[in-house]
């Protein structure tokens, strides 16, 4: 069943100049929006030649911890990088999501580590925490996207609960491409979780 969420409009547009700690530089226009449900200030990063009738899209939730401080207990950092790149040479756009700890917040998911480092896995730390196992909501990427005059997308993500939310929410996703696998002693446990509990399509070697 299709429910279209209540329209969004854009606000701002201003292009930034982004260096990523490994040197990849591009220029991203940086979009914000009016009128999303959550009224958290989401962004969109618009990549490449865009304006594409099927841009290369991610939904990318914010990871404090692997994204500004390169944390190897996950795999957002890399994944965040790779987008950047992949995006701008397809054209597209990153959706960059207030929802830190899969929809728990920063605080709780600092909580869920300390909880994993006694034996819980990902999930089952933010069961424990009271909250459920990913409380992401993607209502408001479908928002953006249709402010942006984009209902079609390629979306470059390894969770199938993307795909199938953003269909439910009148956006079509025309192709689903998995990113690489950013594997590291640190975060084996952790990716092997999310392909055995989530269906990540994620290859890990066993």
């Amino acid at each position: 069943m299709t429910t279209m969420p209540p329209a969004a409009t854009v606000r701002t547009q201003v292009p930034v100049p982004l260096r990523f700690h490994d040197g990849y530089t591009v220029t991203a226009r940086v979009i914000t929006f009016a009128g999303l449900v959550d009224g958290r200030e989401h962004l969109a990063l618009a990549l490449g030649a865009a304006d594409r009738p099927v841009p290369l899209v991610r939904p990318h939730s914010e990871c404090l911890t692997g994204d500004v401080f390169g944390s190897e207990r996950c795999d957002c950092g890399p994944q965040l990088r790779e987008a950047a790149e992949r995006i701008a040479t397809a054209g597209g756009y990153l959706l960059y999501l207030r929802q830190e700890g899969r929809g728990i917040g920063l605080y709780a998911k600092l909580d869920a580590y300390a909880l994993q480092d006694t034996g819980l896995d990902t999930y089952e730390a933010n069961l424990a925490l009271g909250h459920d196992a990913d409380a992401r909501d993607y209502t408001v990427a479908a928002q953006m996207l249709g402010a942006l005059g984009v209902d079609r997308v390629a979306l470059l993500s390894n969770n199938p609960d993307k795909a199938d939310q953003l269909t439910r929410l009148g956006v079509t996703v025309a192709e689903r491409i998995p990113t690489g696998v950013h594997l590291s002693p640190a975060n084996a446990g952790y990716l092997a979780t999310k392909a055995r509990r989530a269906a990540h399509t994620l290859h890990l070697a066993r």
